[in-house]
This record gives structure tokens, sequence and C-alpha cells, in this order.
């Protein structure tokens, strides 16, 4: 094995180890779409898989929106038995998924992998479901979602470890993986709509991102050392904005309660950052959006008491000095 070969593994297992990405015995989904990214982590993964270090196996769904795809499946079940990683594959069209239609297909191809990933890992009950995104990724997200008007915690961009979904590859350039997969006769697919300026990512990757490099050769660098920094603030302003949420809310209570005067008092950044912790915490089904805070602000500061409605099963509830979330029978 090459030299570049030797750094590149140690220091993704070292990144691993880092951010606690597999515990030992661990039994792990791999999403695996057959591209070089996904290609790699499988190589990467399956020495541990026969070592009996983790428990692997991996899933591909087919779309069905390409002529290839069914060709595309047929790789990735060949690559699995070659490796002697048991593969699951199935059609989109045989999921039990549906998803309303925002006008975007990319969006809803992602929550097609993301219910049929959990689906999988529920079936064999498995503890942690692998993503391929490397560092290029993470550049192509934060200017989305920078686009896009995404919060500080949206410019936070992906983490290593999201719930059950961890990132090995997150600290990777695009470029050391295909060099990588070249330098050991590893084939993998090509996704050609990958260079259709139709999506915004590739839009971002094409034109953004090698305009950047270009206004100045440190961009990589520099990019990295402050989406860190950000991701500091995020994880401080996280803890910070728990800690305040304990303080204005009886915890003791069902649904939670919050004081009125505590939670007005706050400045009005807090104040989001409280309403997204309440959410999350009560679990209501409520989309995130700057509207929605707004509404509940304004609801909050009217002095008499009353019922606003935030969602067909969720509803806010005033009472005295209280405020608190209450699902609809």
């Amino acid at each position: 094995m090459k030299d570049t070969d030797t750094n590149l593994l140690k220091n993704i297992h070292a990144f691993i180890a880092k951010h606690n990405l597999i515990p030992p015995h661990a039994k792990i989904v791999l999403g695996l779409s057959g591209g070089p990214d996904s290609l790699f982590l499988l190589h990467l993964l399956a020495p541990l898989h026969h070592a009996g270090t983790i428990t692997l196996v991996a899933a591909h769904l087919d779309h069905g929106w390409r002529e290839a795809s069914a060709r595309d499946a047929q790789f990735c079940l060949k690559v699995g038995s070659d490796l002697g990683v048991p593969v699951i594959s199935r059609k989109l069209s045989d999921l039990a998924f549906s998803c309303k239609f925002n006008g975007s297909q990319e969006e809803i191809g992602r929550k097609a992998r993301r219910y049929f990933l959990e689906t999988v890992q529920q079936e064999h009950g498995a503890d942690l479901i692998a993503l391929a995104h490397h560092a290029d990724d993470q550049q192509e997200t934060f200017f989305i979602r920078m686009i896009r008007g995404a919060s500080l915690a949206g410019l936070s961009a992906m983490q290593p470890k999201q719930g059950a979904y961890i990132r090995p590859l997150l600290d990777c350039k695009k470029q050391d993986l295909l060099d990588y997969l070249h330098g050991n006769n590893i084939t993998y697919l090509i996704d050609a709509t990958n260079e259709m300026p139709t999506y915004l990512r590739n839009r971002i990757r094409l034109n953004v991102l090698p305009a950047l490099r270009n206004a100045d050769p440190r961009f990589d660098t520099t990019f990295a050392t402050t989406l860190n920094q950000i991701q500091d603030t995020q994880r401080y302003l996280a803890t910070h904005t728990t800690q305040v949420f304990k303080e204005i809310a009886d915890l003791t209570t069902s649904p939670i309660q919050i004081n009125k005067t505590q939670f007005l008092a706050l400045d009005p950044f807090m104040q989001k950052n409280i309403i997204m912790h309440w959410l999350c915490v009560e679990q209501a089904s409520c989309t995130p959006t700057q509207r929605l805070f707004d509404e509940i602000i304004r609801f909050i500061q009217q002095p008499s008491p009353g019922i606003h409605a935030l969602h067909t099963t969720w509803s806010l509830h005033k009472n005295k000095n209280v405020v608190y979330i209450k699902k609809n029978h």
C-alpha cells in the first residue's frame, strides 16, 4: 500500500476515534449508491466487518428515475458479494414512502433515502447509519444553506455524528478518495446528474467552489477553520439554550409549562432558540420557520389567555402566566 493510502486511512481512523463514531461491535447500515464516496466507505469498513469489530450491511435504494438505475443496483449487489458484505437493494416504488412534492426532486430523493436507510436500520436492529459525506460535501452544504438563509445551526452544516447517523469521511477531501480508488483499481459508478446545472448543489460544486479556490488558494484551509468556529459557537449556544430553558420552564409538568414573564424578558435571539428547543423537547410536528417563531412570540406577547394552532395536531396554550404546547386529541 502506498504511503499516501496509509496516511489517508490512518487519518480517517483517527477521526473516527476522536469523535467516537464507531463503538466496538456496533451494527452499522451503510448507505451505498455505488458512487466513489460510498464505495470508498464500503472498502474502509469491510475489513472491520470481517474482523468482527463491527457488523455491516450495505443498503442501496433504486429510485427508478434513470434508465441505468437497475444496473446500478446490480453493481452494488456484486460489489457487496465480492467484499463479503450483505447488500439490501430495494426499489423506491416498493417502499411505503410518501412525501409531498415541493418542486425539488433532489430533496425528495434525500428524504426517500433517509426513510429507506432508517427502515433497514430497524429491520436489522442496527445501531448506526454510515454516510459517505466528505469535506467537499460539507462546503457545498454550507453554501446551499447560506443561500437559503439558514440559521447559525444550519450554517454549522453536517456533524460527524447526528443521532444514529455517522460520517466517517467528513474530514477527507474528495480528490484523496478518488486517488485511493484509482490507485487500487477500484471501479465505481459515475452519476451523470452530478454534472447537471439543474441542481443548486451542482452549480455550487461546478462554479462557486472553483472560483473561490482560484480567488485564494487558502480557501479550503480557511473554510475549515471558519466552519469549526461556527460549530464551536453553535455547541456553546445549544448548551446555554438548554440551561436557560431549564430556568424558565417547569419540567415537572406534562406538557412542560414556560413562564411567560421570564420568556418575554429574554433577548429576541434567545427567544427563538428557546422555541426551537421547546418544539424538539415536546416532539411537536411543526416546521421550524421564521414565520412560525414570529407567530409564537406574538401570541405569547398578547395579554389575554387563549389557544393558537401550530399545526393540525399541535396547539399553543396560554393561561395566566404560563404557556405550553399540547397535542390535539
